[in-house]
């Protein structure tokens, strides 16, 4: 596989998690930077919800037809072997703001 790009979705079996974590196979927004991605084999990565909540951490995104909400308040490092299945890319750039905000 090559390496994950920014703005890349891929279905990811996020299990085992603890507590509050947003757990089972799910897809994910990959968030991280594609230099990162090419020299490690871990990605940092938000999953999707099809919840929508009003939040200031979360960010709207259209897939596969319908609106989704990508969870940047659970970005998670992955190993790039949990990402099973790639999806769509997508424009990671609202995303990214956000998380400027969240940790600026």
């Amino acid at each position: 596989m090559n390496a994950p790009r920014q703005g890349d979705v891929f279905w990811a079996n996020l299990d085992p998690t603890l507590g509050r974590e947003i757990r089972k196979r799910r897809p994910v927004l990959v968030v991280s930077p594609d230099e990162m991605n090419g020299m490690l084999s871990t990605v940092v990565a938000a999953p999707i919800t099809a919840a929508a909540r009003p939040w200031p951490t979360r960010c709207a995104i259209r897939l596969r037809g319908r609106t989704s909400s990508v969870a940047l308040d659970q970005i998670r490092c992955l190993d790039a072997q949990r990402l099973v299945r790639y999806i769509a890319h997508v424009d990671a750039r609202p995303a990214l703001r956000i998380l400027q905000e969240m940790f600026a």
